[in-house]
């Protein structure tokens, strides 16, 4: 796993592989990523990891410019990791916070320019989840938000909705706040 683009470019990142997570795979990450590059730009923007995990796309973001990151988890080795990669590479963006997620949407103040979601696979909630997540305010007007799911599972309709991207097991829905 590796930060592909932006200021820690071709920084390896290492995490200890006790870790309760399935990262997003490099080949998808730079996939996503080309695509957001053409609908918003990363520079200047607040973002929310929700299910960061290894904070794999928190480090992407802030790597791009991101002026802010929460990274929403309720692991707390995954937070520690994160902590200490953000010490490690001097990255003062990302904030980590340990909360279950559909806690924390239902009850954050505030909003942001870039959402990224990548729940376990398994979850109930899954197909629900653009609904809670924009139902809550979370994401600016013009904002986009992302959510991770295996492109087995189909995601509840949402008029928000503007296309889904397949990768493999993995799909990446999109989502634009009007």
């Amino acid at each position: 796993m590796r930060i592909i683009g932006g200021r820690l470019g071709g920084i390896r990142l290492n995490p200890p592989t006790n870790l309760p997570v399935r990262p997003t795979t490099d080949m998808a990450k730079e996939a996503l990523f080309n695509i957001l590059l053409n609908q918003i730009d990363i520079d200047g923007t607040t973002c929310l990891d929700l299910f960061c995990g290894t904070g794999n796309i928190s480090f992407e973001l802030a790597s791009r410019g991101a002026t802010h990151v929460d990274a929403i988890d309720i692991h707390n080795k995954c937070l520690f990791y994160i902590k200490d990669t953000c010490g490690k590479y001097e990255i003062e963006t990302i904030h980590t916070r340990k909360a279950d997620v559909f806690t924390y949407i239902t009850s954050a103040k505030k909003s942001y320019d870039l959402i990224f979601a990548d729940p376990p696979y398994n979850i109930d909630k899954l197909p629900q989840l653009p609904e809670i997540i924009l139902s809550n305010n979370l994401l600016e007007s013009g904002g986009i938000l992302v959510i991770e799911h295996p492109s087995t599972r189909k995601m509840v309709a949402h008029p928000a909705f503007v296309e889904t991207r397949k990768y493999g097991y993995s799909s990446f829905s999109f989502y634009e706040q009007k």
